[in-house]
């Protein structure tokens, strides 16, 4: 297997064969989120009329997601972990979510265009997804930190996707020198500042957990709907530690 690591619009554009899409804070923690609580599948849609007209044909359907991190007026829950692990037990079971993003959810659409399958990755589920790669037996696979809004890295990202690739066998990764970095971010301190309500201090807390759900995501077109289901690892060998 050979891992390819890149990062931003360009990497989504690029990515052939299987390809991981990573985006921490906020979009596939979130993802991750929805279909531990049951969700039955997450429709990514690229804009907010996209995610309504959906709604108007199918009424049970949420719309979760943001725009430039500011919660969409109409939509049901925010791009937020803290947000949806508010909900009352049961909220979600069995339903279709929708989910716009900025950057996460973007570049996954961008990736399905080369790609044979994607995944979405973040740290909750990242030894997950790397099982889920595995039993592929891809001969590429590609693994994209999306960052902010596409178009500049983040450490989060950057970190969650080496963790992923040496997860596959590929370089090595420091979990300490990772959250060190993060913290010490721009990005984090959106979060821990207080600055404004859109930015939570608990997402970053959930975000930044590791390996706490074995799901992976799993996202293929289906008909004219890009459709993301979970599917749990098969068994076998676990990825490498780091």
């Amino acid at each position: 297997m050979r891992v390819v690591t890149s990062s931003l619009r360009q990497g989504a554009q690029a990515a052939r064969g299987v390809a991981v899409i990573v985006d921490v804070y906020r979009a596939f923690s979130c993802t991750a989120l929805l279909f531990s609580l049951g969700a039955e599948a997450v429709i990514l849609m690229g804009s907010p009329e996209e995610a309504f007209a959906y709604r108007k044909q199918n009424p049970r359907a949420l719309l979760v997601g943001e725009v430039r991190g500011r919660p969409i007026p109409g939509f049901d829950l925010p791009n937020s972990p803290s947000e949806i692990l508010r909900m009352e037990e049961g909220f979600f079971l069995g339903r279709k979510i929708v989910q716009r993003t900025s950057s996460g959810v973007q570049g996954a659409l961008l990736a399905l265009d080369g790609s044979d399958v994607i995944f979405l990755g973040s740290y909750l589920n990242a030894r997950a997804t790397a099982r889920a790669v595995q039993a592929l037996g891809a001969e590429l696979v590609h693994i994209v930190a999306m960052g902010r809004e596409m178009l500049e890295r983040t450490p989060e990202d950057e970190w969650c996707a080496r963790y992923l690739a040496c997860l596959l066998g590929s370089g090595t990764y420091d979990h300490l020198e990772a959250l060190r970095q993060i913290l010490r971010s721009p990005e984090t301190g959106k979060f821990l500042e207080g600055g404004s309500p859109h930015y939570p201090a608990a997402d970053p807390l959930i975000c930044l957990q590791r390996d706490i759900l074995d799901l992976a995501l799993a996202a293929r077109r289906e008909g004219d709907l890009a459709v993301v289901r979970a599917q749990q690892p098969a068994a076998g060998s676990p990825p490498r530690g780091a």
